[in-house]
C-alpha cells in the first residue's frame, strides 16, 4: 500500500473514530480496522478468557461457555429498577421463541460486589427459566475488561447499556445492537450468525 493510500486510510479511520466507532488493529496487516459501536464487526474479534459465575455457583470461562452455540448477550445487574427489567423481559420472550437448538442467551451482572448466584437465580425467576436463558455475574478482576470488550472501547466506563451482542459459535464478537432492541431483531441476528 502507497504512502497517500494509507494516510488516507488513517484519516478515514480517526474520522470514523470519532464519529463513534473504534479503531483496533488489524491481524491481517498493518492497516487499522475500523469498528462500529453498533452494527456488524469485521473483523470478528475473539472473546478473551475473562471468567464468570454462573447462576449455579460454579466458575466459567466465558469464551467456553459460549464456544458451539450462537449466542446472545446482554450486561445487566439485579438491583437496577430502570432498564435491567426490560432487558430481562426481552430476553424472557426470545427464550420462549427462540427455535434454534445450538442458541442460546446469556446475561451478565456487572454488579460484583451484589450479585450473587442467588440473587441471579431470584432475579431470572421473576421472568421465567427457560433452558436456553442462562445468568452469571461478571469476575471482579474481569468486569470492566468485559464492558471495554463488547461495548467498544470508546465506551465510557461504568455506563448501563441496553444492547445486546452477539456471539458466534467461536465466541467471536459479530454484532451490537443499538439500546432496547427488538425481540424480532435479535431473532434475525441469531439466525443470520447461525
Amino acid at each position: 500500500m502507497d504512502a497517500p493510500a494509507l494516510r488516507r486510510r488513517r484519516v478515514l479511520g480517526q474520522a470514523l473514530a470519532l464519529a463513534g466507532t473504534w479503531a483496533v488493529a488489524s491481524p491481517l496487516c498493518n492497516a487499522t480496522a475500523v469498528q462500529p459501536a453498533t452494527g456488524w464487526l469485521s473483523p470478528r474479534p475473539e472473546l478473551p478468557p475473562l471468567r464468570v459465575k454462573g447462576a449455579d455457583g460454579r466458575q466459567h470461562r466465558l469464551p467456553e461457555l459460549l464456544a458451539g452455540r450462537v449466542t446472545a448477550l446482554q450486561l445487566m445487574f439485579t438491583g437496577c429498577g430502570s432498564i435491567c427489567p426490560t432487558q430481562g423481559a426481552l430476553f424472557a420472550a426470545l427464550a420462549s421463541r427462540l427455535r434454534a437448538r445450538d442458541a442460546q442467551l446469556l446475561s451478565i451482572s456487572i454488579d460484583v460486589l451484589g450479585d450473587t448466584p442467588a440473587s441471579l437465580l431470584a432475579w431470572q425467576a421473576r421472568f421465567g427459566h427457560h433452558p436456553a436463558w442462562a445468568t452469571a455475574v461478571a469476575d471482579a478482576a474481569d468486569v470492566d475488561q468485559l464492558a471495554s470488550f463488547v461495548k467498544g472501547a470508546s465506551a465510557r466506563p461504568g455506563t448501563h447499556t441496553a444492547q445486546v451482542f452477539v456471539f458466534d459459535r467461536q465466541a467471536r464478537l459479530c454484532h451490537r445492537t443499538a439500546d432496547a432492541p427488538a425481540i424480532a431483531e435479535v431473532e434475525a441476528l441469531l439466525a443470520q450468525v447461525a
